[in-house]
Parts: C-alpha cells; sequence; structure tokens
C-alpha cells in the first residue's frame, strides 16, 4: 500500500524521514468567502487542497518525494466581507500563520517547501511570505497562485472567460466534479458578473483592493452559466499535471 502524501495522516516519525529524504512539501493556503448565490463558502478550501493533493499525487508516481500539509483555510478575504459569509485575517496575522507553518517545517529538516496559493486575495502576500521566509530560513520556499502559474492549459477549457476568476466557469465546473453538493444548481442562472475585478482603465500592474459589492452584484467575476462537471475534470487534470510539471523542475530548488 503506498504511503499517504498527506501530512495530517503520517506518523511523526514518518514525517521526519520525508524530510530527512528531501521530500518537497506543498502548503496549500486558501479562503473561506462568499462565492455567489449558487456556491458554498469553501470554494477555494476544496479546489486548493486538491490541487496541492493531485499535484503531489503525480510528483509521487514520477519518484519525486512530496508532503502535503492540511489546507490553510483563512486567508485575505476583506473585500468579500460585504457579502457575508466570509472570514478574513489582517495581513499580520496571515503571515504569521504562515510563518509558523514554514518555521515547523523547516526545524523538522524540510528544505523546499511550496506555498500553494488556491484564493486571489492572497496571491500578493503569498509571494511576500516565499521571499522573507526563505530568507529567514536559509531553505528553498516558493509560492503561487495556481492559475496564475498555468493559465495556458485553463483557457482551451473555457467557453466564457479566459481564465479562473471567482465563482466562474472554472471554479464551478470544478465543483460540480469534487462537491456536487456544495452547488445549487437553481441559482446558476444568477450566477454571472463582469469579466474583471478591477474597473475600467486599470491596469494589471495598478494594485487597489475594492469591495466586491461595488464590483458585482451577484458575487460572481466571470459566466458559471455555462459549467459542467465534465469541463471540472478536466480542468483539474490539466492544471494539476502542469503544476507537477513545473514543480518537477531542479533548477527551482537548486542552491548556487
Amino acid at each position: 500500500m503506498a504511503r499517504s502524501l498527506e501530512w495530517l495522516k503520517l506518523t511523526a516519525s514518518e514525517v521526519q524521514a520525508e524530510a530527512a529524504a528531501d521530500a518537497l512539501l506543498i502548503v496549500p493556503v486558501a479562503s473561506m468567502e462568499q462565492h455567489g448565490p449558487h456556491l458554498a463558502t469553501g470554494v477555494d478550501t476544496v479546489l486548493g487542497g486538491t490541487v496541492a493533493l493531485e499535484t503531489a499525487r503525480l510528483l509521487v508516481e514520477s519518484g519525486h518525494r512530496t508532503v502535503v500539509t492540511p489546507v490553510v483555510w483563512t486567508g485575505l478575504a476583506e473585500h468579500h466581507m460585504a457579502f457575508g459569509g466570509t472570514v478574513t485575517l489582517d495581513s499580520a496575522t496571515f503571515q504569521a500563520i504562515l510563518r509558523g507553518v514554514v518555521k515547523s517545517a523547516s526545524r523538522h529538516g524540510f528544505k523546499r517547501v511550496f506555498l500553494m496559493n488556491g484564493h486571489g486575495g492572497n496571491a500578493e502576500a503569498i509571494g511576500t511570505a516565499a521571499t522573507d521566509l526563505a530568507v529567514e530560513f536559509g531553505i528553498r520556499v516558493g509560492g503561487g497562485t495556481y492559475w496564475h502559474m498555468v493559465p495556458e492549459v485553463i483557457a482551451p477549457l473555457l467557453d466564457r472567460q479566459p481564465t479562473l476568476m471567482h465563482a466562474c466557469e472554472a471554479e464551478t465546473s470544478m465543483m460540480m466534479h469534487l462537491a456536487p453538493d456544495s452547488v445549487r444548481p437553481e441559482r446558476l442562472a444568477e450566477a454571472h458578473g463582469p469579466a474583471s475585478s478591477r474597473v475600467p482603465g486599470q491596469p494589471a500592474g495598478l494594485l487597489m483592493r475594492r469591495s466586491f459589492r461595488e464590483v458585482t452584484e451577484s458575487g460572481v467575476v466571470g459566466d458559471a452559466r455555462t459549467a459542467s462537471a465534465e469541463k471540472g475534470e478536466k480542468l483539474l487534470a490539466a492544471i494539476t499535471q502542469k503544476c507537477a510539471e513545473l514543480l518537477r523542475n531542479p533548477e527551482l530548488w537548486t542552491t548556487r
């Protein structure tokens, strides 16, 4: 029987053995927040955790030792608070949680850590954490938001949008595949909104958080009305295969 990839299902000595064997540690980071009228609040936790585990499974199948922690399920979600159903941290607390997890891993001997982000509001903070923690603990720490890492495999599978957005065609499809009880099909007709959370004229390089209540009446960015479980299965497979390919790259982890 194959050993579990999940830290919480390993004994302490098994975790230590993985660290001693230079396993990659993946830390999925997510959020608990509103996802429109048709999706449950745990979307980012479900999807982020599953992408991390499936990526790890593919890495292990190709001979790369990998361990995955439980999902850090709270993140930076102030921009969703106006809709209710949302839990948010302040930036200092969020960074402190990530620091505590990575510090623990470093003390146990892990030398390669990847913060696998599944919530757009965390993206900039994940980059900051990866840099700061690598310097502080003297180990390799990477970070990335999974759909930002692999946009080229997402776009061809979508009909009404170019990438994963929020409570959208992509997220809804993957939830239909993974957790259909978290989808409210009778509300899908309402599940659409603007094509961006940015105001007209705001370029990608200009960062300014605003309440989603100002941006989208439904709480959705994108269009979930063409979502399907079949599409979700294809998205999950394409995303995890490409993420595993990226994380297998030895150049990411080589110290010079």
